[in-house]
């Protein structure tokens, strides 16, 4: 999440809204692979979360980064909230989210082989930098052990004005912005069609690869009852800027279609001279026509359009990319894997035709259902004649021929198929990271949580 920091064309008609989704489609030779991946630091010492200031704080860690390996910084009110990296080192940047969760957001790259050279590198960075802090990190869904009450909140003015809308509108909003954490990866699309079928086999089989990726069994200090808390928090966080977005099955679904869809979530914030100004719950459409309250007169920015859609949060979201949201974070092995899962099906058309026709019966409400169900049972969610298992089997085995016709090779001539290894583990398993997890606390660990710190971290 970052707030727009520069001059941007004004925004004069609905025509340039859609003008921002057309402008993203590429041919295929041009498509490339954005990584982001969040993750929970912790105080090596205590196993207590890392405040921002103070000598091993968050703002620290960044200023080490910053100066051992040349990101730039970027300031709010005087502090340093994220980093930038030159377009020659990469494009990418480090963020931080509400509660200090540390978010690489990889620059666009052109193959899975870059794609896990670009987290390795960074990993080595942060540990670097955070081992001298005596900070280490965390690779779980949501953090195992402490309350939102403990959590430390960034200095982000966007953050206070999201806390506070977030209380209006759901139960666990709050939990989702300073507790959980996430990986994602953001892919091309060609055109409008293409857009259209790539967020269709986004939105029916996210609830799947969060059932692959369940990584988020614990909440302070015990068993939460789900296998991904993370994913459980989504389905009370915000009804109005989340879920499985039913329209975009409908043979109208276009990029008019997600704009209305866009225009009609209510807003958090307009960025203005360094200040986020708290419009939340007023409407965008007002916005357009120069009439939003203690903004009359004035009219949105490219920017604005860019920051609002980000505060969009469906399980997949379209912006000049399709962004796929749904899993938790997970340890290193399985960072390059999430990316990999969905390049293997989104990258080769034969491969996309085959998941398509996988989803395409699908009702609304099968899946509805998958979504509702699958936080709790993950993979041996029950559906149809089957379990969810199945498709699981079925999507990475569809991935895999898909990253093997793309034969994008590394220097020892080996294709992209070996980013799969970890979940293919898992389903041929049956066993989620969860699963194993909640083994380990309830056997050797002797429901000790602090053991998930040693095992769970980068």
């Amino acid at each position: 999440m970052s707030g727009s920091t520069h001059e941007s064309p004004r925004i004069e008609q609905y025509d340039d809204l859609l003008e921002f989704f057309t402008s993203g489609c590429k041919p295929p030779e041009k498509w490339k692979i954005g990584t982001e991946h969040e993750k929970f630091g912790f105080n090596k010492a205590d196993l207590t979360p890392v405040p921002y200031e103070g000598a091993n704080g968050i703002k620290a860690l960044l200023e080490g980064l910053q100066q051992r390996h040349n990101w730039e910084p970027v300031l709010e009110n005087g502090n340093i909230v994220s980093l930038l990296q030159c377009p020659e080192q990469g494009g990418g940047s480090i963020t931080l989210e509400p509660g200090g969760q540390f978010e690489l957001s990889g620059a666009p790259l052109d193959t899975l082989h870059q794609t896990c050279d670009e987290v390795h590198t960074h990993l080595e960075q942060v540990r670097e930098i955070g081992d001298g802090l005596g900070i280490g990190f965390l690779g779980l869904g949501f953090s195992p052990k402490w309350s939102y009450e403990e959590t430390p909140i960034m200095p982000k003015g966007r953050y206070r004005i999201m806390r506070d809308y977030m209380k209006k509108v759901g139960t666990l909003g709050t939990d989702m912005m300073f507790r959980s954490a996430t990986v994602q990866v953001n892919l091309d699309y060609e055109s409008e069609a293409d857009m259209v079928k790539k967020l269709r086999v986004a939105l029916a089989l996210q609830p799947i690869v969060t059932a692959i990726f369940a990584n988020s069994p614990f909440a302070e200090g015990r068993p939460n009852g789900y296998l991904s808390y993370r994913s459980r928090i989504w389905l009370d966080t915000d009804a109005d800027r989340s879920g499985m977005l039913p329209f975009a099955f409908e043979d109208s679904m276009s990029f008019e279609r997600y704009v209305e869809y866009a225009l009609d979530v209510p807003m958090y914030f307009i960025y203005r001279d360094g200040v986020y100004n708290d419009v939340s719950g007023l409407s965008f459409r007002d916005f357009l026509k120069g009439e939003l309250k203690g903004f009359v007169g004035e009219k949105p920015t490219v920017a604005d359009w860019t920051d609002h859609l980000t505060t969009l949060f469906p399980e997949a979201r379209v912006k000049k990319i399709i962004e796929m949201r749904g899993a938790d974070s997970v340890a290193w092995r399985g960072l390059c894997a999430l990316p990999a899962i969905w390049v293997g099906l989104f990258y080769d058309k034969q491969t996309l035709d085959k998941t398509y026709d996988l989803i395409a019966d699908w009702t609304e409400t099968e899946r509805q259902d998958l979504r509702n169900d699958v936080p709790k049972h993950a993979l041996n969610t029950p559906f149809r004649d089957g379990k969810v298992l199945d498709i699981a089997r079925a999507i990475v085995a569809l991935s895999k021929e898909g990253l093997k016709r793309r034969q994008r090779l590394d220097r020892f001539g080996e294709d992209e198929t070996h980013f799969l290894n970890s979940i293919e583990t898992i389903v041929e398993d049956g066993v989620t990271t969860a699963e194993d997890l909640l083994e380990h606390y309830h056997g050797r660990w002797e429901q000790n949580i602090d053991r998930v710190f040693d095992e769970c971290a980068y």
